[in-house]
């Protein structure tokens, strides 16, 4: 893969979070520590990190539980540093293009390629298509036109999006040979972009508690904001499968906090001594924790100032979706 920024061009990079619950190691290891630093690299480019709200619907069906855990997104991502005057954040409900252009991808996209998704896949093995809705099926579609309203060129994701990625890479490439362009407003020969994913190599999977890949949906995970005592009982709980009286699943996140020279030192002066390498699993976990918990729990204290970077968001954002929109209208013809 070509370097992540292009130093010498404007670059723009997308990617989003479902509002879904509070956020894991995984999630900040996997994909959310990415934002941060793309978009300290990317000062001459625009970068958007959204709020997919409509996403979340295929799990919330609440209204006031949808409302709270999207502005729980917002004040998570101010949290950890996203800077509002670097980079747009905002709700994807705000930006009524994006399933107006899901719907048109729709159209050109045929039900044994959405067959392909892993998601459509998992939930045929557990549950049957009779249990699979609509919006879980057309998911790749919406998460294609999140991606490619906004010229995007990088998309950082952790490991398990990739394949969403592809989508929005095929989407593109075949609305652009469905529909040229007759006016000269083409990027590349076409409407659409073709973005790239951006995954961080040396931490594609993030373990679990357990072992296993770190997930909500496998109740193995350690909170990014979590308060000491979540810390210490989410620790004590890791699985000490061991290899050479070394922890495996205490290294493999012990490591995501400090570097592998120093940790070789601390495992090989503690062989066998579960319970101590645990203990200073915690310490670095707290330290490394609490000052984003800290700041998290400050910038919830101001809701006027999260809404205003909210509505801030969705105006910047809406100026650059109803322009995309205007050439996919112009191209097939509805304009």
């Amino acid at each position: 893969m070509k370097n992540v920024i292009d130093s010498e061009h404007s670059q723009t990079i997308f990617s989003g979070v479902k509002p879904t619950g509070r956020p894991h190691i995984g999630n900040y290891f996997g994909a959310m520590r990415q934002f941060v630093k793309l978009q300290e690299e990317n000062k001459n480019g625009e970068n958007y990190f959204c709020i997919v709200d409509y996403h979340a619907l295929n799990l919330i069906q609440n209204a006031e539980e949808m409302r709270h855990l999207s502005l729980d997104v917002a004040i998570d991502f101010l949290a950890i540093g996203i800077d509002p005057k670097k980079s747009v954040i905002f709700k994807q409900s705000d930006v009524s293009e994006h399933t107006e252009l899901a719907w048109i991808f729709d159209t050109i996209t045929t039900v044994p390629y959405l067959k392909r998704a892993h998601a459509y896949k998992d939930a045929m093995t557990k549950g049957g298509e009779e249990n699979i809705s609509v919006g879980l099926f057309n998911y790749p579609m919406l998460m294609a036109a999140d991606i490619l309203l906004y010229d995007t060129d990088i998309v950082p994701v952790g490991q398990d999006q990739k394949q969403h990625i592809e989508f929005a890479r095929d989407t593109a490439e075949k609305f652009n040979r469905i529909f040229p362009t007759q006016d000269g407003s083409t990027l590349g020969g076409g409407v659409f972009k073709l973005p790239e994913a951006y995954i961080m190599k040396d931490v594609e999977t993030v373990p679990g508690i357990d072992g296993q890949k770190m997930s909500k949906s496998y109740n193995n995970t350690i909170s990014l904001f979590a308060s000491d005592e979540e810390i210490e009982k989410s620790v004590l709980s890791i699985v000490t499968d061991s290899d050479g009286e070394v922890p495996q699943n205490v290294f493999a996140i012990h490591s995501l906090i400090k570097p592998e020279k120093e940790l070789k030192k601390i495992y090989e002066e503690n062989k066998g001594k579960y319970k101590v390498l645990k203990d200073i699993l915690i310490e670095d976990l707290k330290n490394f924790i609490r000052p984003m918990r800290e700041r998290r729990g400050e910038i919830a204290k101001d809701l006027d100032f999260v809404n205003k970077v909210l509505e801030e968001g969705k105006e910047k954002a809406r100026a650059v979706a109803s322009q995309k929109m205007e050439q996919v209208r112009r191209a097939i013809g509805v304009s």
